[in-house]
């Protein structure tokens, strides 16, 4: 955003509003650290502030402070229809395309006539908000809400529980601080968020400490799965339906196994399917390491996208078929992956 947009915004934000603020389906760390934070941060003006999620989230993710107040679009979809029509500003933050809300609530959100102000860091934005703070060299969407509170000149307004939500999704984005989009800034970034009250060694401890013993189980199934495509420096896992449910599949369970894939020796491409009956898809995790962009590669074969190094797609095919074709297409891009 150049000078004159925020000026607007403080404009915009200097009298109490009825705000809306929206993460994508699904909403990871990322999603809900940001969402979340911005919430706190905006109720310090007496705003009227909804968190309205587009569906549920990993158990995990549910002691960040604010979290009983987030409403579920897929559960509550009146009370949030309401909100979403009243609303003055909407922010949709970790998502740049309404699509990505999934539907209905995608056709809700265009319909609003609300201002509209997008925090993303994903490739390839639309053009429906009025206001983008767009950039996709940043870490995660909760660095750039922490920038956009700099913007505001209001970094002294961030509080304990402020930090606490945006040290979640800088932490869980960035892979703990090892992918290649952490730079100084981000860390600069963290130490602040330290100073204001995160507790570092706490929030790892609640979302990484936490497994139960069934998703242990099921890590090991797909770590039984696992095969490896030497020549293509490529290796993918896959968990079927029945296995997801012999193993009690909560949402969340799988986070993080594709990067089990991705750290074999000699490997810089890596993928897991994961079979979906209720949404009758194939669910892929791509990531990758070096310049091999798994967003290009999401987006030409599997109606996904993300960023260079990590991106989710799906498949309407079945399983074996999924797979079939995703190793068929490899060769294509040979000198990519063996470079």
């Amino acid at each position: 955003m150049n000078t004159a947009e925020i000026s607007e915004v403080k404009a915009l934000l200097s009298k109490p509003k009825n705000i809306v603020i929206v993460p994508h389906r699904n909403p990871d760390g990322d999603a809900m650290g940001s969402t979340l934070g911005l919430y706190h941060y905006l109720k310090l003006y007496n705003h009227n502030v909804t968190v309205i999620a587009p569906n549920d989230y990993p158990d995990f993710l549910k002691w960040l402070p604010g979290d009983e107040t987030v409403l579920k679009f897929e559960t509550q979809q009146k009370d949030c229809n309401t909100l979403i029509e009243k609303a003055d500003l909407i922010f949709t933050l970790d998502f740049n395309a309404f699509h990505r809300a999934g539907q209905p609530m995608a056709e809700v959100l265009e319909a609003s006539s609300a201002t509209k102000l997008m925090i993303d860091h994903h490739q390839q934005p639309d053009d429906y908000a009025k206001y983008m703070y767009s950039d996709v060299k940043m870490s995660s969407t909760c660095e750039m809400v922490y920038n956009f509170i700099e913007m505001l000149s209001d970094v002294e307004k961030i509080n304990s529980t402020i930090a606490t939500c945006l040290y979640v999704g800088i932490m869980t984005d960035t892979g703990s601080f090892r992918f290649p989009a952490t730079t100084s800034r981000t860390h600069y970034v963290i130490g602040n968020l330290i100073e204001k009250g995160a507790n570092n060694s706490q929030i790892h401890n609640n979302i990484y400490d936490t497994n139960s013993y069934s998703r242990l189980q099921l890590l090991g199934r797909a770590m039984q799965n696992l095969k490896v495509i030497p020549e293509s420096r490529t290796a993918y896992m896959s968990l079927s339906q029945a296995e997801l449910d012999e193993f009690n599949f909560k949402k969340g369970d799988t986070e993080g196994f594709v990067n089990y894939a991705l750290s074999l020796n000699n490997i810089i491409f890596a993928a897991i399917f994961i079979e979906s009956k209720q949404d009758q898809i194939i669910k892929i995790s791509l990531r990758s390491k070096g310049e091999f962009s798994v967003n290009e590669f999401s987006r030409a074969h599997f109606h996904g996208g993300g960023h260079t190094n990590a991106a989710g797609g799906r498949s309407d095919d079945d399983m074996q078929t999924t797979i079939t074709n995703f190793i068929s297409i490899l060769p294509q891009y040979k000198q990519d992956l063996i470079q």
